[in-house]
């Protein structure tokens, strides 16, 4: 009997993966780094083969670890980074680097090259625009493959096959050419509601005319419930399963983090306008689920059946989040090398020092996070970020303040954020929480007091892996609903209510963040050489 299911995650520096039965029980889990190149500033770049590698290999001492059998595994989930895969007509990579690495095929979501291609796509008037707030980003696809176009003509001539990188494993995979809803709608520009089509005619207007053919691009995107197709005789042997096990469109890893905790984390009953779902990773990003189509300015979306089948799904968020708080750990002097002991020890001693010193524990210190410019309220990858209150000190307890007052305007940031979205999207009174910046109680709790929402985390669970599980067995038809499915794979969540005291403190704290932005924007007017104010900055304070 086939009642196991395989979920492998794709982030930004490694690949997981998790063996689930159908109850929802994680028997094993698996992590292998991934390496990240960055040749050129703002250019970013992985190698495909090592992804796939990295996931067959995590595959393999998963399923090795949980003791289960490969004719046991009813399903396969893949759920990644919204990186641009590019390939040849036979199925070779071609190399996307400036420096020609021919293993190099993989622009990673955070690589800004194609800025000057996002302001041109976003000068051009057309409806699209409008279900992505106004304004695309330097992150989705379709400036990255004008980029490619106008500065790699040798390569745009050569590609027939650029892949979404969740779609780019099920085609690997399988061998089949279908395509996910969930990465063509929220990253291609694909009509929002599954199976939708190609945005031909803004396309078109960007000179994109031809990429449906360099793309390999489906007609219809590949709507959720249904898998692609079976492994492939050389994915299944390279994975260590069989060819019958079924595998499921892909998702964005984030949306896939939004099935697991929305389908199946215990917590009360809400109105889907009254509660949102936050997943911190490297960066983060806030999912509204609803009935009805919610847009506006700031927001990606709506796209219907893009993380559940009939609702429709919005995004917003920061660029960098973990990512930040990497650097700041890399460029202390007392910091060290930014791995999830050192950061788990860090936030240890801050706990510490809050209890004994209370909540102005890092000031004078006060920072502005957007050292990667920003996705919401605007979308403007140009904006920096800024720390202010700095002082000669180079010890550990330097450290700690840097690292918490970051944390602090991470947090403030996210409830400006939620604050800007669209009225229709309803105030969230809970926020399900998932990530890397989940894993300690103390920032659960931070979220919890700068949102002023209540907090659930999973307890004992990767909600992203299972949330990849549970619409892989949606897939495979071992549930008919994701609703049924959750039903089946319920885990126990933590709840972090907000801290009034700590609530008083933090709107300080949101105050002192508002006043950075204003501070910004004032110097912006001074460095510009026309004296003016660049139009995005103002409407994001």
């Amino acid at each position: 009997m086939r009642e196991h299911l395989l979920a492998v995650d794709v982030g930004t520096g490694s690949a997981r993966a998790g063996v689930f039965d159908l109850s929802g029980r994680q028997l094993a889990r698996c992590v292998v780094p991934i390496s990240v190149h960055q040749p050129l500033p703002k250019h970013m770049e992985q190698d495909s083969e090592e992804i796939w590698a990295a996931v067959c290999s995590a595959v393999k001492s998963a399923l090795a670890e949980s003791g289960i059998s490969a004719d046991e595994i009813l399903a396969l989930g893949f759920d990644a980074t919204c990186s641009l895969v590019v390939r040849d007509r036979d199925g070779r990579p071609l190399s996307v680097s400036e420096t020609r690495s021919p293993n190099l095929d993989t622009i990673l979501w955070m690589d800004h090259r194609a800025l000057e291609e996002t302001e041109y796509c976003n000068a051009i008037a057309d409806p699209l625009l409008e279900r992505f707030g106004g304004r695309l980003s330097v992150e989705m696809q379709i400036p990255k493959l004008l980029w490619l176009k106008r500065h790699r003509a040798d390569l745009w001539a050569e590609s027939a096959q650029i892949f979404d990188l969740c779609d780019f494993l099920t085609w690997r995979a399988t061998g089949s050419e279908k395509r996910s809803h969930s990465a063509l709608a929220s990253k291609w520009g694909y009509m929002p509601e599954a199976p939708g089509g190609p945005p031909i005619d803004y396309y078109r207007k960007v000179g994109l005319g031809d990429v449906m053919e360099r793309a390999g691009l489906p007609p219809l995107s590949e709507q959720p419930g249904q898998a692609i197709g079976c492994l492939s005789r050389t994915s299944a042997a390279e994975l260590g399963l069989d060819e019958q096990c079924l595998v499921a469109p892909g998702l964005i890893d984030a949306y896939a983090g939004t099935v697991g905790l929305f389908a199946a984390g215990e917590r009360p009953n809400v109105t889907l306008d009254a509660e949102a779902v936050l997943i911190a990773g490297t960066s983060s990003c806030i999912v509204r689920l609803s009935s009805e189509p919610v847009s506006g300015t700031g927001c990606w979306g709506a796209f219907r059946d893009a993380a559940i089948a009939g609702l429709w799904l919005t995004e917003a968020g920061q660029s960098a989040s973990g990512a930040f708080l990497d650097h700041i750990v890399t460029q202390h002097p007392a910091g060290g090398i930014p791995m999830k002991a050192r950061h788990r020890a860090i936030l240890d001693g801050i706990a510490e020092c809050l209890a004994s010193e209370g909540p102005d524990f890092g000031l004078p210190i006060s920072v502005l996070p957007d050292l990667h410019g920003t996705r919401s309220p605007v979308s403007d990858p140009m904006l920096t970020g800024t720390i202010a209150g700095l002082d000669l000190d180079r010890s550990e307890r330097s450290l700690l303040r840097l690292y918490w007052r970051s944390c602090v305007a991470l947090a403030c940031s996210i409830r400006h954020i939620i604050d800007h979205q669209p009225r229709r999207a309803g105030a969230p009174r809970q926020l399900l929480l998932a990530g890397g910046l989940a894993d300690h109680p103390l920032l659960a709790q931070l979220y919890a007091d700068a949102t002023g929402c209540d907090v659930f985390v999973p307890i004992d669970c990767d909600a992203v892996l299972l949330g990849c599980a549970l619409h892989a067995a949606v897939a495979a038809g071992a549930f008919s609903t994701s609703a049924e499915a959750g039903s089946r794979m319920r885990y126990a969540m933590k709840h972090f209510p907000p801290s009034p005291k700590r609530q008083q403190a933090l709107a300080r704290d949101h105050a002192l963040l508002l006043a950075m932005m204003r501070h910004r924007e004032e110097l912006a007017t001074l460095a510009s050489p026309q004296g003016r104010t660049p139009d995005a900055v103002s409407l994001a304070i």
